[in-house]
Formats: C-alpha cells, sequence, structure tokens
C-alpha cells in the first residue's frame, strides 16, 4: 500500500492522548502532519460530522484467525483466503496492528492430541504480507504452553526476523490458574472431545505428568527465546501473589487476563501492566467465573483491553470504559496507546504529530460504536 499524498479528517471529536476536542487531524505521507482545533471544513477535507476520530486500535492478543481457519470442527480452510478474511475483518471494526496469537508447544501422542502448526501459519502469513495483501500491520505472539511436549522445539523454528512481538507464557495444567476449577475444566473438555470419565482422567493426568517433566523447562526456554526473537514476555491467568513473583522475575511487564483481584493487585505493585478481555467487561463477568473486568476498572487496575475471541468488542469495550471513566480519552487509551506502549511502538496509539497515520472515524448509533472509515499509513483500507 502507497499513502496517498494528503488527506485532511475535519469536523471530528479528536480522540487525543489527555483529552477530546473539536478538530482536524491532517495526514501526509503516511504521518500525521498537524492537528488544527475547530470546526472547520477546509476545501478538500473529510467532513466527520462530529464523529470521534482516534487512534487505530491495536491487538495484543487475538485468537480469531483460528476461527477462520477452522471455521468448522475438522475443516482445514485455505490458509491465504482465512488470513486474508481475518486481516479485513480486524480493519472492518477498527483494528490497525494486530498480535496474532499462534500457539507453541504440541502433544502429538495421546487421544486429546494436537500438532504443530505455528510456524507454517505464520510464514504463510509473513509471505502474504510482503506481497502487500494485507491491509493491516500484523506481528506474531508466541502462546508457549509449558505443558507439552515439543515447546523447544517449535520455539526454536522462529527468530528475529519473524516479527515477533510477544512471547507469553502459558501453562494450562489442570488443577490451577485458570484450570483451578476442575469441575469448570471437566465440562469443557468433555463437551469439546466428546471425552468419557475414563477419558477426562487420563487426560488430566497426562498433562500433569507434562508439568512435572517439562514446566520448568519449558519456562526457561520460551524466556531465553523471547529475548533472543526481540520479543516482550507476558504471563498468562496469573492467579496468585506467587505467579506475579515469579513473573516479575522473568522480567515480564504484560500480565494478561489475571483471574482473581489479588493477582491484579500484585500486578500493579510489581509494575506490571494488566489486560483483560473485553468480552469480559461487555458481557460483565468472566465466562469462567474469574474477576470481572468492570470490578478492576472501578478499582483502577485495569490498562489493556484485548479482543480475544471477539474483534469487534474492542472498540465498543474501549468506549464502554469511556462512558464508565467519564474520559474518552482514558478508555480509548487502553486500546490504543496502552498497548503500543507495552510492546515498545511509540510510532503509534496516539493522535500525535509524526505518529504514524493509523486512524478511525467512529460514529455513535443508539450507543453502538460503528467504524466509519480505517486508515494506516494515511491509505484508507475499510
Amino acid at each position: 500500500m502507497s499513502p496517498v499524498s494528503e488527506t485532511v479528517l475535519a469536523n471530528a471529536t479528536l480522540v487525543l492522548p489527555d483529552e477530546t476536542l473539536t478538530g482536524s487531524v491532517r495526514v501526509a505521507d503516511g504521518r500525521i502532519a498537524g492537528i488544527d482545533a475547530g470546526a472547520a471544513v477546509p476545501a478538500g477535507a473529510i467532513d466527520c460530522g462530529g464523529d470521534l476520530v482516534m487512534p487505530g486500535l491495536i491487538e495484543l492478543h487475538t485468537d480469531n484467525l483460528e476461527r477462520h481457519i477452522q471455521p468448522r470442527p475438522s475443516v482445514d480452510w485455505p490458509h491465504a483466503s482465512a488470513i486474508v478474511a481475518h486481516d479485513a475483518e480486524l480493519a472492518g471494526v477498527g483494528i490497525t496492528t494486530v498480535f496474532d496469537a499462534m500457539r507453541v508447544g504440541s502433544i502429538p501422542s495421546g487421544k486429546a492430541r494436537y500438532r504443530a502448526y505455528a510456524r507454517g501459519l505464520a510464514s504463510e502469513m509473513l509471505d502474504l504480507r510482503a506481497r502487500g495483501a494485507l491491509r493491516i500491520s500484523h506481528f506474531l505472539h508466541l502462546r508457549a504452553e509449558v505443558c507439552s511436549e515439543t515447546l523447544a522445539e517449535e520455539m526454536a523454528e522462529f527468530g528475529p526476523e519473524d516479527r515477533v512481538g510477544i512471547v507469553s507464557l502459558m501453562d494450562h495444567t489442570p488443577g490451577q490458574r485458570q484450570f483451578r476449577d476442575l469441575d469448570k475444566l471437566k465440562a469443557y473438555v468433555m463437551g469439546k472431545n466428546n471425552f468419557s470419565e475414563a477419558d477426562f482422567e487420563a487426560h488430566v493426568a497426562t498433562l500433569k505428568a507434562l508439568r512435572d517433566r517439562h514446566g520448568e523447562r519449558h519456562e526457561e526456554v520460551a524466556v531465553a527465546e523471547a529475548r533472543r526473537c526481540g520479543a516482550i514476555l507476558a504471563s498468562h491467568d496469573d492467579t496468585t501473589e506467587a505467579h506475579v513473583a515469579v513473573s516479575a522475575g522473568h522480567g515480564i511487564r504484560l500480565a494478561e487476563f489475571p483471574t482473581t483481584l489479588e493477582a491484579a493487585r500484585a500486578c500493579r505493585a510489581s509494575g506490571i501492566a494488566v489486560m483483560m478481555g473485553a468480552p469480559n467487561l461487555i458481557r460483565g463477568g468472566s465466562h469462567s467465573g474469574n474477576v470481572a473486568a468492570a470490578e478492576l476498572a472501578g478499582l483502577g487496575l485495569l490498562d489493556i483491553l484485548s479482543s480475544d475471541y471477539v474483534p469487534s468488542a474492542l472498540l465498543m469495550a474501549g468506549v464502554m470504559l469511556g462512558d464508565l471513566w467519564d474520559d474518552m480519552a482514558r478508555g480509548i487509551a487502553t486500546v490504543t496507546r496502552a498497548p503500543a506502549d507495552a510492546v515498545g511502538l511509540r510510532d503509534r496509539g496516539r493522535i500525535a504529530p509524526g505518529a504514524r497515520a493509523d486512524l478511525i472515524r467512529v460514529a455513535r448509533i443508539d450507543g453502538v460504536p460503528v467504524v466509519r472509515g480505517a486508515w494506516v499509513q494515511g491509505t484508507r483500507v475499510a
């Protein structure tokens, strides 16, 4: 995509880093060239009619690509088509930078086996990006499953050239973190895999044995490989102060979906940013019984939102927080500036002179935020 020479979005409610104001933003050569206050609409400008104009949204953790690749159980959709559709969907809901989550660490043996896929899928995505087939900016988020058989081998297949922005430490051992409630895990696993009671018990025993055998070594491997790839480290589903202490010891500065108030408070004390799921906020609570995002927001313990499994939730939740806090700039920062800062992307996530011209125009229709336009480096993509 080659940026247009100049675009002006005028008569807009600009969402700036610390305030909102009526004004216009000028874009030239893919960058923000200037910001002017007032409702004037210069000749040739786009009249936004008071719509919100904000930075493009930044998504740090989404499983959305998996839904496109496997739209039905046992259906493996052609990957190039799935990647392009996923990219277009994100652009359409205002996401202009995404860290696509891909699992590394597999269990190729046993009844509930799952095989490696990340290296091949990442190569396909990076090739499409290099050929100009994608509308928005894509990075990789490698979900490092410490409770697995093949984490070290799979991590070794990636390098600094692969745009790996995040490596998250994932521990899905039954009986702790997200899966500390074995009854809820049992209902989920048996329903998903059509397991019998005996199958489930064998599955739990296998995972616990893998954690005992490989867990500590896999954590060390993931931490070292993240550094080699130039990625930031994130924790996942921290539940206790002890979990957070381990995260802090690894140098982690981003906590994905802490499950308890105790963990969120410990993250804040350790200087670790707290990221919660936008669906949790919109639905009024966690679907798995964990701490509610709204509770953390009310206590000032929520820093970043992720759409997780519903891309359109990111914009909706950012606006909801703006209303909840009576501060739209603060709410939108959780889906723009804060995630950008967490992963070291200082060139985006804010409307400021010199920043990338990744912008979205948003109308509110019956309270629902609707994307009326999206620009990436000054080029309209939706």
